[in-house]
């Protein structure tokens, strides 16, 4: 990978619409319903409609409740993913998107025989080497630009700001993400975040970044356990992720660690240069 260059990326805004909370934009060419709020249910589809058709985006993906999904299926809306109770651990969560374009929709068989496979190859057993002479913590606002210094070198593309200091530095302030960090000396060497939805008592185990020498080495599953017991002690009931279908390494480390898989997201995110299928994982706490 080359890095991030400022050129290069073409940030998605994130906004309301309502009460409720959306994610576009040009670089994953899509709408993403980050946060339905239930009053918004009915008024939402159509303005999710016509804010795609304006802008030209291809996909509308959305995060929703079970009691929504009528609203979305009655406007084309697939089903591509389903976490139960996933709302304060009682309610489920639906991902059901939308194409837009054809070709955008057509499934990516290629890729998705191969992880079929990962299941057998996965005896459900999870046992940790040590970590040698590494050193492992949550990382604070000092660690902000060495956070982004990983996430530049792992990277090409990514579908929010990680590359630029002040981000990280807003969502560490805001509790919105924990971030934790895998040191060789005074070096971060591996990154990943927890973002945490205390409200829904839920949160996205994601953003594992792993310097490529140092990758084989268990690191993003030690990241994984940390994150696990940490955000269990703060209440939350239920971890997912959404996982790049064409790294099986990452989705092999989701599998042992106990995750549920329950679907794939086709060609629905712009990372690593080019809009990549996504798998989702989760496991109760």
């Amino acid at each position: 990978m080359n890095g991030i260059t400022e050129g290069k990326i073409m940030e998605d805004k994130i906004e309301k619409i309502g009460r409720s909370t959306i994610q576009h934009g040009k670089s994953n060419n899509r709408i993403y319903l980050l946060k339905l709020n239930p009053a918004d249910s009915q008024m939402i589809v159509p303005e999710l409609d016509n804010l795609a058709k304006k802008e030209g985006y291809t996909k509308i993906v959305t995060k929703i409740h079970t009691e929504a999904l009528p609203h979305f299926i009655s406007a084309g809306y697939i089903m591509e993913a389903y976490i139960p109770r996933f709302y304060n651990g009682n309610t489920d969560c639906v991902l059901a998107s939308r194409f837009l374009d054809k070709k955008r929709e057509q499934s990516p068989k290629g890729q998705l025989q191969p992880f079929f496979k990962l299941f057998d190859s996965v005896n459900g057993s999870n046992h940790l080497n040590g970590l040698e002479d590494y050193q492992i913590r949550k990382l604070n606002e000092l660690d902000a630009v060495a956070v982004t210094e990983v996430f530049k070198q792992v990277f090409e593309t990514y579908p929010f700001p990680v590359h630029k200091p002040e981000y990280i530095l807003k969502t560490m302030q805001s509790k919105s993400a924990l971030y934790y960090g895998v040191w060789d000396g005074d070096r971060l060497i591996g990154v990943s975040t927890a973002e945490t939805d205390f409200e829904n008592k839920n949160a996205e185990m994601t953003d594992f970044a792993v310097l490529p020498e140092y990758r084989g080495k268990q690191l993003a599953s030690h990241l994984l356990a940390l994150m696990e017991s940490d955000v269990k002690a703060a209440g939350i009931k239920t971890a997912y992720t959404i996982a790049r279908l064409s790294q099986p390494g990452m989705n092999k480390t989701f599998m042992k660690a106990a995750y549920n898989y329950s679907g794939t997201l086709v060609n629905n995110t712009n990372i690593g240069g080019s809009i990549e299928s996504m798998n989702i994982f989760y496991k109760h706490l």
